[in-house]
């Protein structure tokens, strides 16, 4: 009985070991795909109680972001932030954190995986859902679920909990395509009439 046991705790350890290094391989292949040196473009939808709902274009290229939707335009080339509000007609000017990041770049969240979280995945017939969990209490993300596409490894969805309030990004037409550096960084003559507002 007592061998019966061992052998029941040994199977077990090792398929838990296995679905964990198969989490990670489907988070590694999604994040080579999103990460493309020449860049990538989709789309988005977001709802989130602590954020609002919006929809729209997202452009990357490493660090680098370019978002626009119903609600803002956003510009990040690695290090300052431009905000552009329509219906204020503000431009904010930032230096974002790290935490700040997740909660903007909703490609951002696919490393997530690689430090500070355990994994657990639940594949369905068309795609993998990995579960993440932080092991750091200090971690502005404590959870997430990163839902990937068995056919092409492209990101589906990707939900946050912050605090205790959930953001959910849906992700469609994921493509790569050469993305100009210029395209990331905020021209003051495309919006003449905007009031520049610096908070760095």
């Amino acid at each position: 009985m007592k061998r019966l046991f061992l052998a029941f705790m040994a199977m077990m350890m090792m398929s838990t070991g296995a679905l964990a290094q198969s989490a990670q391989q489907v988070l590694d292949k999604c994040a080579a795909l999103v990460s493309t040196p020449d860049g990538a473009t989709a789309n988005f939808t977001m709802s989130s109680a602590q954020y609002g709902n919006a929809s729209g274009t997202i452009s990357i290229k490493g660090q680098k972001f370019y978002m626009h939707s119903n609600v803002s335009t956003m510009w990040f080339d690695g290090t300052t932030l431009w905000t552009y509000v329509a219906q204020n007609e503000e431009v904010n000017i930032s230096t974002p954190t790290a935490q700040q990041l997740q909660s903007l770049n909703p490609y951002h969240f696919i490393n997530l995986y690689k430090q500070g979280y355990t994994m657990t995945m639940t594949p369905s017939s068309t795609a993998y859902t990995v579960h993440l969990t932080s092991t750091d209490s200090q971690k502005k993300i404590s959870e997430a679920f990163v839902t990937v596409s068995k056919e092409n490894y492209a990101p589906k969805e990707i939900k946050l909990l912050q605090g205790n309030k959930w953001t959910t990004f849906t992700v469609s037409g994921l493509k790569a395509e050469r993305q100009d550096d210029a395209k990331f960084r905020f021209k003051s003559s495309d919006y003449p009439d905007a009031e520049l507002i610096d908070l760095r």
